[in-house]
């Protein structure tokens, strides 16, 4: 459903991504985990077409991002760090809104039912945005992201800054995701997420993918041990 070949991007004399080779299949999550200024985010956005590739390829369901970015897009949605969305706005109107720019139309009942298996509480669903937590904006995300019905998710750190009850209500959403047949990829610094929600596990560092790992093959201590041992090493 995704895969990256030889992606490589450079901004002036840096190099921010080493010939990515990656592929992510449907039902998979993939999490990209590495410290910040790894190559995750810059990752995310080739897939996004968000940033133009110095060289190389990134396809989403076979479809050249940089060739045809409105087709590749249609499999796609993405949650960010940080869900934007309007303040005096409730859930419920954010979630009609945004996937009105789809070109399509949600009916209440449905809105409401996506919010709810977001894990946005019910007595919120009305409530102004500016009052709920981080927790909640990113349920309202995943909430207009479920509703495009994409094939694959991005995700760029979507659990920093959430709290423990969160992060595990939102681990539980991705293996929903997963068993729905969706291609899950997933940049994070969270070793302990990364293995206990993906399929595969990948090391990045400065713009490299030093390796890949089988989660359900690799428990937390030597997960945490290759992680260390590739942060501390100055040369591949």
């Amino acid at each position: 459903m995704l895969q990256a070949i030889a992606l490589t991007k450079t901004f002036g004399g840096h190099t921010a991504l080493h010939a990515l080779d990656l592929s992510v299949a449907k039902g998979e999550i993939f999490c990209l985990l590495g410290p910040n200024g790894a190559g995750k985010t810059t990752t995310i956005s080739c897939f996004l077409g968000f940033q133009a590739p110095t060289s190389g390829e990134a396809l989403v369901n076979g479809i050249p991002v940089f060739r045809q970015p409105q087709e590749a897009r249609r499999h796609l949605a993405y949650i960010p760090e940080t869900v934007t969305l309007y303040p005096y706005l409730s859930g419920l109107e954010n979630l009609v809104f945004f996937h009105s720019l789809t070109g399509e139309q949600l009916s209440p009942k449905t809105a409401i039912r996506l919010l709810l298996d977001a894990g946005l509480q019910e007595s919120a669903v009305h409530r102004p945005v500016q009052g709920y937590s981080k927790g909640m904006r990113q349920k309202v995300g995943i909430a207009i992201a479920t509703a495009k019905n994409a094939g694959a998710l991005l995700l760029d750190e979507p659990t920093s800054g959430l709290d423990p009850s969160a992060s595990n209500e939102f681990s539980a959403l991705l293996r929903r995701f997963s068993q729905e047949g969706r291609a899950v990829l997933m940049a994070t610094h969270d070793i302990y997420r990364a293995k206990e929600v993906a399929t595969r596990i990948g090391i990045m560092r400065d713009g490299h993918l030093l390796t890949v790992m089988d989660a359900a093959a690799t428990d937390h201590y030597t997960l945490e041990n290759s992680y260390m041992e590739y942060m501390e090493t100055s040369t591949w």
